[in-house]
């Protein structure tokens, strides 16, 4: 979930991430609509997580409570990349420590690797080249300030187009799988 100019802090919620002073959480409610909850519906089919610390610390005290939602992420193995955390009572949680742990996870023979929100997470992902698809929800408002998608390090890569949508309350729903490097 991102907004015209990038940003993607605090899409669910006023007090999901305030840091910066950002004001704006909860910026997503007012685009839900039949069309969007659909997808969302479909994207939250079991499957496994790669998680930055802050996200999962936000969701660790959340999702087991609310299993009715969502729950593919309580029956899913969540990695979560921490420097800090070690263990959690969240069922399948597994802490990993750096990027090779993550290299290492992308070539095992398991499922996709899903990554929602972890923001630090995906500029890292970006910044090595490890990621293979893009999945946006690109929601018609800017906000001018805010922690954004695409920082400085993204390594320049070609995507292609291969779904899209649109719903009716604007949102640009689009995936993009990497297709190799930036022709010129």
């Amino acid at each position: 979930m991102i907004t015209l100019d990038g940003v993607m802090q605090a899409p669910g919620g006023p007090k999901e991430d305030a840091s910066g002073g950002f004001k704006f959480g909860g910026w997503v409610a007012p685009y839900g609509d039949k069309v969007y909850g659909r997808i969302v519906k479909e994207e939250l089919k079991p499957a496994e997580y790669l998680l930055g610390r802050k996200t999962f610390e936000i969701w660790e005290p959340y999702w087991p409570l609310h299993a009715d939602f969502w729950p593919g992420i309580n029956n899913g193995t969540k990695y979560v990349l921490s420097k800090t955390r070690k263990k959690s009572d969240w069922k399948n949680s597994v802490f990993i420590k750096s990027t090779a742990d993550i290299k290492k996870l992308k070539r095992s023979k398991g499922p996709d690797l899903h990554v929602w929100g972890s923001g630090k997470l995906i500029q890292l992902l970006l910044k090595n080249d490890l990621v293979d698809e893009l999945r946006l929800k690109i929601h018609p408002l800017t906000l001018g300030k805010g922690k954004k998608l695409f920082e400085s390090g993204t390594v320049p890569a070609a995507f292609k187009l291969v779904k899209s949508t649109i719903t009716t309350t604007g949102v640009i729903i689009a995936y993009y799988k990497r297709v190799g490097k930036v022709k010129g």
